[in-house]
């Protein structure tokens, strides 16, 4: 299983890295007529965040996607990998419990967010991180 070990962990990192970058892209208005778009995206946020108050919904929307953004792209090249990993693992645990409050407990998993919180979290277990910056610059 070792053979494949590495070859593994760039493609968890990666699809982790996706799993963040196409919604993005979706409400940035990339993915054209596929996309949902700022304004729906911040309805959803709202949704989402129902025992939030109105008001600091849309700074929701802001962190909720500047982080996805920054913690996706350091996984793309593998920068401080581990910590973007538990950073994703705490931003998705974050979503599923926001969500389960919500919606219930079916809106998660139907979206996986469970998966994307543990498979985060279990990219931060590696020992190390072949094919990446951090191995560039020799950090574990």
């Amino acid at each position: 299983m070792k053979k494949y070990q590495d070859l593994a962990i760039l493609l968890l990192r990666l699809a982790t890295a996706a799993n963040f970058l196409s919604p993005v892209a979706s409400r940035l208005g990339f993915w054209g007529e596929q996309g949902s778009g700022w304004d729906a995206f911040v309805v959803y946020t709202g949704e989402v965040n129902s025992f939030a108050p109105p008001a600091i919904v849309p700074l929701l929307a802001i962190v909720a996607t500047t982080l996805e953004t920054i913690l996706a792209l350091m996984l793309l090249v593998g920068w401080m990998t581990r910590w973007a990993a538990l950073g994703a693992a705490g931003l998705t645990f974050i979503f599923a419990l926001a969500m389960t409050y919500s919606f219930g407990i079916k809106s998660p998993l139907d979206y996986a967010v469970f998966v994307d919180c543990t498979s985060a979290f279990l990219l931060a277990t590696m020992p190390a991180y072949r094919w990446s910056v951090d191995q560039l610059l020799d950090r574990p």
